[in-house]
C-alpha cells in the first residue's frame, strides 16, 4: 500500500462520524487558508501576479515545502494544492488589502473558531484529532478532503 493510501486510512480512524466529518469539509480548509494568512504576514519582499495579487517571499518559501511535502505523497495531489494555496493566497492578499494593518484579527478570529469547531468534533466523534499522534497530520487533512473530491471524479492520484 502507498504511503499516501497509509495516511489516509489512519487518518479516517478518527474521522469517520458524518457531523465530525461535516465540520472538517468547513473547517480544515479554513485552518489552511488562515495559516497561509498568518505566514503573509511576515515582513518580507513581495513578488506581483497578474490576477492573483502579491505573494512573500516567505509565502512563497512554505508553499514550496508544503508542496515537496505533497510530492512525496502524489504528483497530481501536489499540483492541485499548489493551485489551490495560490488561489487562498490571492483571497488572503485581498484581506490583507482590505484589512490593512489589521488583517491578523480576521486569520485570528477564523482560526480559533475553526479550532473550537474541529475540537466539537472530534468530542462527537469521541476521538483525539491525529495531528496529538504525528503533527505530519496537519498536512494530510486538507488532501484527505481532496482525495474525496478526485474519487468523486473518478481521477486516481
Amino acid at each position: 500500500m502507498r504511503k499516501i493510501d497509509l495516511l489516509f486510512a489512519e487518518y479516517a480512524e478518527s474521522h469517520r462520524n458524518s457531523t465530525n466529518k461535516l465540520i472538517h469539509w468547513i473547517c480544515v480548509p479554513l485552518i489552511f487558508w488562515t495559516i497561509l494568512g498568518f505566514i503573509s504576514l511576515i515582513p518580507s519582499g513581495l513578488i506581483g501576479f497578474r490576477y492573483i495579487g502579491e505573494i512573500s517571499y516567505v509565502s512563497l518559501i512554505a508553499m514550496a515545502l508544503v508542496t515537496l511535502f505533497y510530492l512525496r505523497l502524489s504528483f497530481l495531489i501536489s499540483i492541485i494544492m499548489l493551485i489551490i494555496m495560490t488561489i487562498m493566497e490571492s483571497f488572503a492578499y485581498g484581506i490583507n488589502i482590505r484589512f490593512e494593518g489589521n488583517s491578523w484579527m480576521v486569520y485570528l478570529g477564523v482560526f480559533i473558531i475553526t479550532w473550537i469547531l474541529q475540537f466539537v468534533g472530534h468530542k462527537i466523534e469521541g476521538k483525539k484529532p491525529s495531528f496529538l499522534k504525528d503533527l505530519q497530520f496537519l498536512l494530510v487533512g486538507p488532501i484527505w478532503l481532496l482525495s474525496f473530491i478526485l474519487k468523486k471524479l473518478g481521477i486516481k492520484y
